[in-house]
């Protein structure tokens, strides 16, 4: 069975570049795309993905309150922030939101599966430098 993931990030071609990277894996399918907060919210309660794809960093809504928002509307869903702040701070910041694992823009396409695996197992993912795991 395919893990659904919805995309959430302000900049298309990032989200491109995510659809094309899952593509190659059969255990991944692309349920949706949001380019914002907001309607990152309404299309996890519309498509009920298991795992959430979502950039901090956002026009209007940011993602730390919409990771927030679907983990409270949908607690079997799963929230993996991609950003390219690598800060404590920041990854403290996402677990208090509800956020299950954390990599940043530049880690390598295997990091990413491999996050996104763990997420969906409901076990934590943050950089192993952070101390926090």
């Amino acid at each position: 069975m395919r893990t659904r993931v919805l995309i959430v990030d302000d900049h298309l071609l990032v989200r491109r570049g995510l659809r094309t990277i899952l593509a190659a894996h059969q255990d991944w399918e692309v349920c949706g795309e949001a380019s914002g907060g907001q309607e990152a919210i309404q299309k996890a309660v519309e498509l009920q993905p298991e795992l959430v794809i979502m950039d901090i960093s956002m026009p209007g809504l940011s993602g730390l309150q919409a990771t927030r928002q679907i983990r409270e509307a949908l607690p079997q869903t799963e929230v993996l922030i991609l950003s390219m702040h690598e800060s404590h701070e920041i990854m403290r910041a996402a677990r208090e939101a509800g956020a299950r694992g954390f990599i940043v823009k530049s880690d390598p396409d295997s990091r990413l599966m491999e996050a996104m695996r763990t997420v969906c197992l409901h076990k934590p993912y943050f950089p192993t430098n952070w101390g926090e795991n």
